[in-house]
């Protein structure tokens, strides 16, 4: 979880935060906030005896700003990724994997170059 928490932090600029005393006295994890929301919790598969449900989130999206730079940033973090331009909604995507496996989207509303 700790890998989890700090690729969402290094790679999306989130925070960590507090989480509601009910569920930290009961679920280990954490919870990461951008612009003082939570928006990413991260607790541990399976918790507390329960099974994996049959079918799950097969990935999140994140909409931002900034596609080259994003792009940087994971070269710099050394974090491997895909790409996929939408031409038809001119919309550029960028795919990778948080440590637990987890798959993740960053969309950019931005212009698709004829070239891509």
């Amino acid at each position: 979880m700790d890998a989890t928490r700090d690729f969402f932090i290094s790679v999306f600029n989130l925070l960590p935060g507090a989480r509601p005393g009910l569920i930290s006295n009961r679920i280990p994890g954490y919870w990461l906030y951008a612009q003082d929301k939570p928006l990413v919790h991260i607790i541990p598969a399976g918790d507390e005896g329960h099974p994996l449900p049959a079918t799950a989130i097969d990935h999140v999206a994140f909409h931002l700003e900034g596609y080259a730079a994003f792009r940087e940033k994971l070269q710099g973090l050394g974090i491997h990724y895909s790409l996929m331009d939408l031409t038809d909604i001119q919309e550029r995507r960028v795919f990778i994997r948080a440590p637990g496996g987890q798959l993740v989207e960053a969309v950019f509303s931005e212009p698709v170059p004829e070239s891509a």
